[in-house]
């Protein structure tokens, strides 16, 4: 074991590391620069549990109803070996497929262990680069290092070999209606996207092809208009990637953080867990709440102490390095002299505060 890895378990106390799954691996993505969440989600801690030890659970997950629905049609999509998709991949995007192998890696000759998996996986996959056969893999079971740590990911995805590339199909519940999907759903679906094909990139790079033979394009699945029909889209995950790469190589130099924290740290529950958790640098903003379980704890911190994060990411980023509302409000009125670093930011915001006072004098 290596020392970050011994730090990380006793960061995590008596817990077991909690394993990262596509949605908590593209969600790393939405705040890079957030200490916190860096350190919590490299040692793999439970930060579900961590928000409701500390009274601010988060309401996330989706309804019963939403989880059926989804269930429901990604059935239908894959009955039969996929005949529905494989019809729909001919007709709806023009691909010709003539012939076609089916495997199903969810389990393993009545073996669910994720290290069985994984190895047939990698098994099926170096065979069909080798040109046998192998058109469709459901459920094939991938892996990431996430701060040196593997992170097994069991998508309820598809991929795809066609003409020599491979692509990721990803089937989702919510609709397509006149070929427009909702937008937040269908960058969401791109995030996750992102992380399966990054994983079967790693994966065939380690079978010794180049991670190209998987395409940035995936196939997004989902039911046409307001029916059960599904159709199908490409979808360009590039961008997404690219995100991805840079939060998961600053996460392997989670070294740094952590060598800046007290030795005895831990975030086992108990008096001082509140206290443990402030003692890890928050980079909060609103939309933290859509994406992070400790974003309610956060907002609390950020609005107690005046943070400029609690008025949106763009607002802080605009003032520079001004952290404090406080600090800015002194800037904009003149009470308090700049530093030499603050000096472009405090012009900006006396000039707003000077448009301030004209646009409400003129208004009177």
């Amino acid at each position: 074991m290596t020392d970050l890895a011994a730090r990380l378990d006793r960061l995590r106390g008596a817990a077991q590391p909690r394993n990262h799954d596509a949605r908590t691996i593209a969600a790393l993505t939405s705040n890079p620069g957030c200490a916190r969440r860096g350190v919590l989600d490299a040692a793999g801690i439970d930060k579900d549990a961590i928000a409701a030890e500390l009274g601010f659970a988060a309401p996330f997950g989706q309804s019963q109803f939403a989880i059926t629905r989804g269930n429901v049609f990604e059935a239908q999509v894959k009955a039969d070996g996929c005949a529905e998709l494989l019809s729909l991949l001919r007709d709806r995007l023009g691909l010709s497929i003539p012939e076609v192998a089916y495997d199903d890696l969810g389990v393993v000759g009545g073996n669910e262990s994720r290290k069985v998996r994984h190895a047939r996986t990698r098994q099926l996959f170096a065979r069909a680069l080798g040109e046998g056969p192998g058109t469709l893999f459901d459920h094939p079971l991938l892996r990431l290092d996430i701060a040196g740590q593997p992170a097994y990911l069991e998508p309820d995805v598809i991929a795809f070999q066609f003409e020599g590339r491979f692509h990721i199909i990803e089937i989702k519940s919510f609709a397509m209606i006149d070929g427009q999907a909702d937008p937040a759903q269908v960058a969401s679906a791109a995030r996750q996207s992102a992380v399966y094909v990054l994983a079967l990139r790693r994966l065939l790079t380690e079978l010794g092809h180049d991670e190209d033979t998987v395409s940035h394009e995936v196939v997004l699945v989902c039911p046409e208009n307001f029916s059960n029909r599904p159709t199908a889209t490409f979808l360009d995950v590039r961008p997404q990637l690219a995100v991805l790469r840079r939060q998961l190589a600053r996460l392997t130099g989670i070294d740094r953080i952590v060598a800046e924290l007290p030795a005895d740290l831990t975030f086992e529950p108990g008096a001082g867990l509140a206290g443990a958790v402030r003692s890890v640098e928050a980079r909060y903003s609103p939309d933290c709440v859509s994406g992070c379980e400790m974003a309610l704890f956060c907002r609390d911190e950020a609005r107690a102490c005046g943070s400029t994060g609690a008025l949106g990411r763009s607002i802080r980023d605009d003032l520079g390095g001004v952290d404090s509302i406080a600090t800015a409000l002194a800037l904009a009125d003149g009470s308090l002299e700049p530093a030499e670093e603050l000096a472009e930011t405090a012009a900006g915001l006396r000039l707003a505060a000077r448009l301030r006072r004209e646009a409400l004098g003129a208004a009177s």
